[in-house]
């Protein structure tokens, strides 16, 4: 036998690794491409050269259920010079993943170490949804990878859209549907208007219809916070699986807004609610109200006051509301939850209210769509001397009847036995969400001090009641003047007096001291006084933003100070106005003066709760222009 030594062995290895490194290895046309792709997306590591995403379907006899295999294949590339990226794909109980797959560019399996795992996520209390995940690693420029998924979803219904952008910019992406001859299904566009997307349509062998979409050169997901939903921005398929047929017999999906309430409501029919656990609660609520709408308020607030709001999506419990006596002795729900326990109590005070699906204002669609997309939150509907009243047990702070600016103008689908009600909920404007800060100043020595106040309504009063509720109960003097001095050593607060914090439909005011240094300069004759110590909105800059930026809430914000004009003293310099009119917000900055005093006004109103896109550039520029007007100061010139 002949004995191979370890040098020749060690050789042999080496031209295999080589020769593997090379086959495995970017080629210099591949990083001419990679360095050309990072011209035009410089703020991505990754780009996807090539994507196809392919959708076919089966029938699963026994269930009545129409199954979806979604299988995706990509070709991953790194444009930076290095880069590590975590790939990764969310599955639950209604779907699970066959494939998934790192490969080299040779298609041999890279063996990455994939975790399979439960999605944790801190505003989630308890969920079914589990991801799969890995990290990969681009060592060098235009190094690739092919990626391979293969996903079942066990019911047509829980798949209900399809993305063209990704978190990487895609070069060129095709989503291929095959729609067999027994399923009647519709395929939605969305924001095709803004996209060049390419569609065809042709039938094979068997009669399928293959319906094509390929669009190219895809920016990345922007990652903006406070955007709208990328429902509104990003082009897009909704999958709507109406019917299908067996054996001669059609079976309805969800054809309509009917069938989605139908379906709903199968789920609402399951539920067996006690009510009994909680009806000692209800009497003790509206025993001592002396009417009828105190007692709708005395059970709403209760449910606001007592139950912590939870997120729980576990398979059928993310669409079904749990019952209400567990939320009840549990004293905790997701939004269905709550929801429920507002619509039984309410109904044990013998009042008609009944459960209501919304969506919120990050998704772009109504009830025309009859889709699992629709909708993500759940409230109560009161109808009460022949209005509707919508009570969303999550908004802590809001006051009966004011509705938070995530679901105004939103439809409601609302139950009516076997019908349904569609509505929408009420609008309202900036100003009944008005916050206002005065100051009435006066100059001794060479501080500012005097008298102010802060006032809230709606939702800038649920707001600042949210923030003042998150303080530690022994902490909450000190960090109420943290607040009003906005962390400022230079600024004092003392002798805070608040209205009652505990009422959430009055007014809120907060009338307190404030001594703030370093705002007065004595040379000579002359004294310099800077005013501007709020500075609102002046780090507000929205650099290099491409999507709208959209506020909790509508914003008026007004500020009037008033500062006694010194004895001996006259103004021989007031800052320069600044006054901006857009469509979606006006400013406001005056100075006025008379023998006595000097007015500094401030407004800022968002008509609309949101800057646009398009509005981006006039916005920084009066950003500038405001910094400006801060940095400026008024000058007295003894006489």
């Amino acid at each position: 036998m002949k004995i191979i030594s370890k040098l020749t062995v060690l050789l042999l290895l080496s031209s295999i690794i080589v020769s593997a490194q090379k086959n495995i290895d970017p080629t210099p046309e591949d990083i001419v491409l990679a360095k050309k792709i990072r011209e035009s997306h410089d703020k991505d590591d990754v780009a996807i050269l090539e994507s196809t995403e392919n959708i076919n379907f089966d029938l699963n006899k026994n269930e009545s259920k129409v199954i979806v295999n979604h299988s995706v294949n990509e070709k991953l590339m790194n444009i930076n010079h290095r880069a590590n990226i975590q790939k990764y794909e969310f599955y639950d109980s209604e779907s699970k993943i066959e494939t998934f797959n790192i490969k080299y560019r040779n298609d041999k399996n890279t063996n990455n170490y994939v975790v399979d795992e439960f999605y944790k996520d801190n505003d989630l209390f308890y969920n079914d949804a589990r991801v799969k995940h890995t990290v990969v690693n681009f060592p060098v420029q235009g190094y690739t990878y092919n990626y391979e998924l293969e996903k079942r979803y066990e019911d047509v219904k829980y798949f209900t859209a399809l993305y063209f952008n990704d978190e990487f910019p895609v070069i060129k992406k095709q989503i291929i549907v095959t729609v067999p001859e027994w399923l009647n299904i519709e395929l939605k566009e969305f924001n095709f208007d803004s996209a060049k997307v390419e569609k065809s349509q042709t039938k094979d062998a068997k009669n399928n219809t293959i319906y094509t979409y390929t669009l190219t050169d895809i920016p990345a997901i922007y990652k903006e916070e406070d955007s709208p939903g990328r429902s509104y921005l990003y082009p897009h398929i909704l999958l709507i699986a109406k019917s299908y047929k067996l054996k001669g017999k059609e079976i309805t999906l969800f054809s309509s807004s009917a069938d989605l309430y139908k379906w709903y409501k199968s789920l609402v029919d399951t539920m067996k609610d006690d009510t009994s656990v909680m009806k000692s609660k209800v009497t003790e609520l509206t025993a001592t109200a002396k009417t009828d709408e105190e007692k709708i308020k005395n059970i709403y607030y209760w449910v606001q006051d007592n139950i912590r709001y939870i997120a729980f999506e576990d398979g059928i419990a993310g669409f079904k509301p749990d019952e209400s006596n567990h939320v009840f002795e549990n004293r905790y729900g997701d939004c269905k939850g709550m929801a429920n326990l507002i619509k039984q109590m309410l109904k044990l005070a013998g009042f008609d209210a009944r459960l209501t699906w919304i969506g919120t204002k990050h998704i772009a669609y109504d009830y025309k769509t009859p889709s699992l997309a629709v909708d993500n939150h759940m409230i109560c509907t009161l109808f009460y001397k022949g209005k509707k009243y919508f009570l969303d047990g999550t908004e802590k702070f809001n006051s009966f009847g004011e509705y938070a600016e995530r679901i105004q103008n939103k439809e409601v689908m609302i139950e009516d036995g076997d019908k349904f009600i569609i509505d929408k909920v009420p609008v309202t404007t900036n100003e009944s969400n008005k916050e206002v800060f005065k100051a009435n100043l006066s100059i001794e020595n060479e501080k500012l001090q005097g008298n102010c106040s802060k006032s809230y309504l709606g939702e800038s009063r649920a707001s600042f009641l949210y923030i003042y509720n998150t303080f530690k109960s022994d902490k909450k003097n000190e960090a109420l003047e943290d607040y009003l001095s906005k962390s400022d050593k230079n600024t004092h607060i003392t002798n805070i007096k608040t209205s009652d914090l505990k009422n959430r439909e009055a007014k809120l005011t907060i009338d307190y001291t404030a001594d703030i240094e370093n705002k007065v300069s004595n040379f000579d004759n002359d004294l310099y006084v800077d005013l501007e110590y709020m500075n609102e909105f002046k780090g507000f800059e929205l650099k290099d933003r491409k999507t709208d930026y959209q506020f909790d809430y509508k914003k008026n914000y007004e500020s009037n100070i008033t500062l006694t004009i010194p004895n001996g003293y006259k103004v021989t310099k007031l800052p320069t106005d600044l006054i901006v009119k857009e469509p979606n917000f006006d400013i406001a900055i005056t100075f006025q003066k008379t023998d006595k005093e000097i007015t500094y006004k401030k407004s800022f109103i968002f008509k609309n709760g949101e800057i646009k896109a398009a509005e981006m550039t006039k916005w920084n520029d009066f950003i500038k222009k405001l910094i400006a007007n801060y940095n400026q100061q008024i000058t007295f010139t003894k006489q």
